[in-house]
């Protein structure tokens, strides 16, 4: 059952129009983006999400956080809410909202969604583990761009470069591929006396050139259609076609290295670009020039092109390279195969609204 709607009081009330009017003219300048303020009366859905789920996130973000959050994040580590009721009313004491605008106006935008595959590995290769994971090269800043992932996977003298480089091998060339894409992932591996032990793999550096999607290359190709280059229908093509797995995955020729780190917590999402672990279904990844890591969100995902309308709160504390633009965001789902699917399925029409404490400027 959804949590009751907050009261919005007078303030939020359309028909204030004296205080409506001079809330919402006000306008707050980024790089990337406009925030116009709004009133909590045109989020849509607000009320109706679970608001307590907010605050792990919100104070995982506050172990870093955004300008003029600082007081603010004292305030909301002392206030913890009990219920979805205190949280919603909360962020209305202390936030106001903004909807968030491209420089020409623009308030439409578009949702995806990513996460961290979890996978099984070895410490060196046998049976049918024997695809790498490298570490960066020694080389790497001096030779720009980089060998290509195709030189990398087949050219001796690429391949001479990186001996040594290989952190642990994976089963399947397309959970490589996966990893880098999603820039981290979690491990497990099985020591001499059989013990699993859970490592992290963390984004350290590419080889410099363009990323190319193998699904937009499937679908130029006539090999699957607009709509259906998901990853569980990737892979379906890959196992109906063993013998093209090299020609598809080498028409991206970006290749990312990793470094490994302890998997303590096994709860824990990785880190984002905000330096703070990524909580399942709260925090999003962003364009930094639009939206400052550290803040709340309001999404409106509705009327999807594909899955559920997804309407809720979430932290900005991530970015990536295909995260660019006002209105422009990456669902983090969490870890595995289950969030593999869901991530790539979202793909959503979207409107945001930033929720930034009163009085501020950015």
């Amino acid at each position: 059952m959804a949590p009751p709607r907050p009261d919005l009081g007078t303030e939020g009330r359309p028909s204030d129009s004296a205080n409506n009017a001079s809330r919402q003219r006000n306008t707050l300048l980024r790089e990337h983006s406009r925030w116009v303020a709004a009133d909590w009366s045109e989020l849509p859905g607000w009320g109706e999400d679970r608001a307590a789920e907010l605050w792990p996130a919100l104070l995982q973000g506050c172990v870093r956080p955004a300008p003029g959050w600082s007081e603010l994040c004292v305030r909301a580590r002392q206030d913890a809410p009990q219920d979805d009721l205190a949280a919603s009313l909360w962020l209305m004491q202390h936030l106001r909202p903004y909807r968030i605008e491209s420089l020409d106006g623009s308030a439409q935008g578009l949702l995806t969604g990513y996460f961290e595959p979890q996978l099984e590995a070895t410490r060196r290769p046998q049976g049918n583990y024997k695809v790498p994971v490298l570490a960066v090269p020694p080389d790497l800043q001096q030779r720009r761009p980089y060998f290509t992932r195709q030189q990398i996977d087949s050219d001796p003298q690429a391949r001479a470069r990186l001996r040594d480089r290989e952190l642990v091998y994976l089963e399947d060339p397309l959970d490589l591929l996966v990893l880098q894409i999603q820039g981290s992932g979690r491990l497990r591996l099985s020591d001499a006396d059989g013990n699993p032990q859970w490592v992290r793999m963390a984004f350290a550096g590419h080889n410099d050139h363009p990323y190319q999607s193998i699904g937009k290359t499937l679908i130029e190709r006539g090999e699957l259609r607009p709509g259906e280059a998901s990853w569980p229908q990737i892979r379906d093509w890959l196992r109906r076609n063993p013998g093209r797995v090299n020609e598809l995955l080498w028409s991206n020729p970006r290749y990312v290295f990793f470094r490994e780190e302890p998997l303590l917590d096994i709860n824990l999402g990785p880190r984002g670009a905000q330096g703070v672990p990524l909580t399942p279904g709260r925090s999003i990844a962003v364009d930094r020039a639009s939206i400052p890591y550290g803040t709340p969100v309001w999404l409106d995902a509705g009327e999807p092109l594909t899955g559920p309308a997804l309407r809720r709160l979430v932290m900005a504390q991530d970015t990536g390279s295909a995260i660019n633009g006002a209105v422009r965001a990456d669902y983090f789902w969490g870890w595995g195969r289950e969030a593999e699917a869901q991530a790539g399925r979202m793909k959503q029409p979207l409107r945001l609204w930033a929720l930034w404490p009163q009085g501020s400027s950015l």
